[in-house]
């Protein structure tokens, strides 16, 4: 049985990513496409690679409208903006992916202080569910409301994951080196992220200090089972998408790489988008435009290291979204993506 699907926030990276999944979803129908735009506007005039794939009129966001049209509302909105959305849609009784950071922390204060912005919806940051697949399908499952990853902490938690299930790392060791093509900045017109800045250099920024940092250590600790304070560098690369990060820590326990592959292949061994590389580490190409997660390990004595790609936009943000979507209406959970 199809359902009807609406996007808020349509013509951003992320939104525009959700229109081209959902146009070939064989369970979702796109019925509602909402930006800020001041006159409503067909998508393939606004986005030209849509035109003759669908007639759907962009407009700007009507939540009354919203909610008649749809049984799932996706909000590819801007960071404490879903917060103004999402009470009015779950008491409609829809299904809400956020793909925002606004309900992803249990703690409030932790978010005010990432985000600089004080939060308007306390009330329902417990009903939602972090939406990693990989960790949480089970909650996923039994829940309306879906608070969709990072980019950064999704390739991140999965590299790490088995690891700190297991546990067999000293936390105190762990470095995070973290590479994203410009899209994962978003739409919005910023100087660092022109063509001219960013074409032909390669640089670090927000060192150890970036908002999706609490996040990563957020999971990482709810993996360990105890408090984890991950170093945490992120770079810009000039590329327009993908995220490849590379992972250093130490083992505490007697582990080789052999081991250490054979941990990974046991704990992914059923998850549809995790590829656990045996020959060697993925680059960026090997998951550009997928949903997959590509993962490689190798042991050296007591140091670690892994390293993790993914798409910025569709692991990291939409085709994840989907994922969830799937997982909530129980549709298969590669529809869509595969």
């Amino acid at each position: 049985m199809a359902i009807n699907a609406s996007i808020v926030g349509a013509t951003g990276y992320t939104g525009q990513e959700l229109i081209d999944i959902l146009l070939s979803h064989p369970h979702v129908r796109l019925t509602g496409l909402y930006s800020t735009t001041d006159e409503p506007k067909p998508i393939g005039a606004l986005v030209p690679r849509f035109a003759r794939r669908t007639d759907l009129v962009c407009k700007k966001f009507n939540p009354a409208e919203a909610a008649a049209r749809s049984d799932v509302v996706f909000l590819a909105l801007p960071h404490t903006q879903a917060m103004d959305v999402v009470p009015g849609m779950l008491k409609a009784g829809k299904f809400v992916v956020d793909l925002s950071a606004d309900y992803r922390f249990k703690d409030i204060k932790v978010y005010e202080n990432a985000y600089h912005f004080k939060h308007k919806d306390k009330g329902n940051l417990s009903r939602a569910v972090y939406g990693l697949p990989e960790i949480y399908r089970e909650k996923i499952k039994n829940t309306k409301f879906v608070a969709n990853p990072g980019c950064y902490p999704t390739c991140a938690i999965l590299a790490l994951a088995p690891l700190l299930a297991e546990p067999c790392v000293e936390l105190d060791s762990l470095i995070i080196d973290a590479k994203s093509g410009t899209t994962g900045a978003g739409k919005k017109a910023v100087q660092e992220s022109l063509f001219t800045e960013v074409d032909e250099d390669f640089k670090a920024y927000k060192v150890n200090s970036h908002q999706h940092m609490p996040e990563i250590n957020q999971e990482l600790g709810r993996l360990a089972g105890e408090e984890v304070e991950a170093v945490f560098v992120p770079h810009l690369l000039p590329l327009k998408r993908g995220i490849l990060e590379t992972i250093y820590l130490k083992t505490n326990k007697k582990l080789t790489t052999e081991s250490a592959l054979a941990l990974y292949q046991r704990f992914y061994k059923n998850e549809p988008f995790v590829r656990v590389r045996p020959d060697g580490f993925p680059g960026l190409k090997d998951v550009a435009f997928t949903n997959f997660c590509d993962i490689g390990i190798k042991v050296f004595g007591k140091d670690i290291i892994v390293i993790a790609a993914i798409d910025n936009l569709l692991k990291g943000a939409s085709g994840q979204a989907v994922q969830n979507l799937n997982i909530m209406m129980d549709y298969p959970e590669t529809a869509g993506l595969l």
